[in-house]
């Protein structure tokens, strides 16, 4: 529940989301400097509105975790078409230019009940043009692609399920500061939930589905910017005294996990005095199938 003062900030109003498919893949590497890039490296670009892979940090893991005995990274891997070939060279290319160049660098497998499985040898594999080999390590039955620092290993099949992707809350901000300082403190709340990732953390540009130049896909939700306020006049929905207004979206591996992480997003925002209202970007049903209401995550 949250008191009064803080449910006059909530907005009636749902976040739209809709079913995506995903990778759940831990990397693991010889030291923390060399795992941090990769993962976050990985993981950089949210890419699925312009048809890519976006991804996101779930966890990290100690040595007593891994397969390898070596620190890892769980990380999850999003595309919102359920074309798993697509889904299968998109998601090669984050393995291949992000992961497989950092030296000594490994991934494995770490889905949980998946619905089915990528072959990695295909589009990962055959990167050892043709001398790449099986083998059985760690008790997986790994892909040894030879390299130049010797040598990179991945798991043959890679598990995949479908998820939620694209929920979100939007916390509207009286000042500057409020926008890092606010979201970080969301960030670190959402961390703590299990099968939750924030593709964007932070995002500064909240879109729409309609466009006037679809060749560049999503773009700007007009009505929301505050610097458009005065051009817009009555189409502006920008409340008064607002001036920033960051979103935080959030992928999951299930309703429960959307659910429970916008709840501790939302609630980590609610008592900064200079956060003035929490809404969501829903597009009457144009996004997605999924309406997750906001005042009902409290109740």
């Amino acid at each position: 529940m949250v008191t009064l003062e803080y449910e006059s900030k909530l907005e009636d109003t749902y976040a739209e989301a809709f079913t995506g498919i995903y990778c759940r893949v831990m990397i693991t590497a010889d030291d923390e400097e060399t795992l941090k890039r990769a993962a976050y490296d990985a993981t950089a670009t949210p890419g699925t509105v312009i048809g890519r892979v976006e991804g996101g940090i779930e966890s990290w893991l100690d040595e007593k975790e891994t397969p390898d005995s070596r620190k890892g990274v769980i990380v999850q891997f999003w595309y919102d078409n359920r074309d798993i070939e697509k889904f299968d060279v998109e998601l090669s290319y984050r393995i291949r230019q992000d992961i497989l160049v950092k030296p000594f660098t490994r991934v494995f497998d770490a889905s949980i009940n998946p619905e089915g499985y990528i072959d990695t040898m295909k589009q990962v594999g055959h990167c050892g043009d043709g001398f790449e080999w099986m083998d059985k390590l760690f008790g997986r039955d790994m892909i040894v692609v030879p390299i130049a620092i010797p040598d990179f290993m991945i798991e043959r099949k890679l598990g995949y399920s479908t998820g939620i992707m694209g929920a979100n809350f939007w916390y509207m901000c009286k000042t500057k500061d409020a926008v890092l300082n606010t979201g970080r403190k969301a960030l670190k709340a959402i961390d703590k939930v299990e099968g939750a990732i924030t593709p964007f953390d932070i995002c500064s540009a909240a879109s729409k589905p309609e466009t006037n130049y679809p060749w560049i896909g999503p773009t700007t939700n007009h009505p929301y910017c505050p610097s458009l306020r005065s051009v817009l006049d009555e189409e502006s929905k920008v409340p008064v005294d607002v001036a920033y207004i960051p979103e935080i979206v959030i992928n999951g591996v299930n309703a429960e996990a959307v659910r429970e992480a916008m709840k501790a997003g939302i609630l980590a925002v609610l008592d900064d005095e200079a956060v003035l209202r929490v809404s969501a970007g829903n597009y009457q049903g144009q996004l997605g199938d999924h309406k997750i209401y906001i005042k009902e995550l409290f109740r």
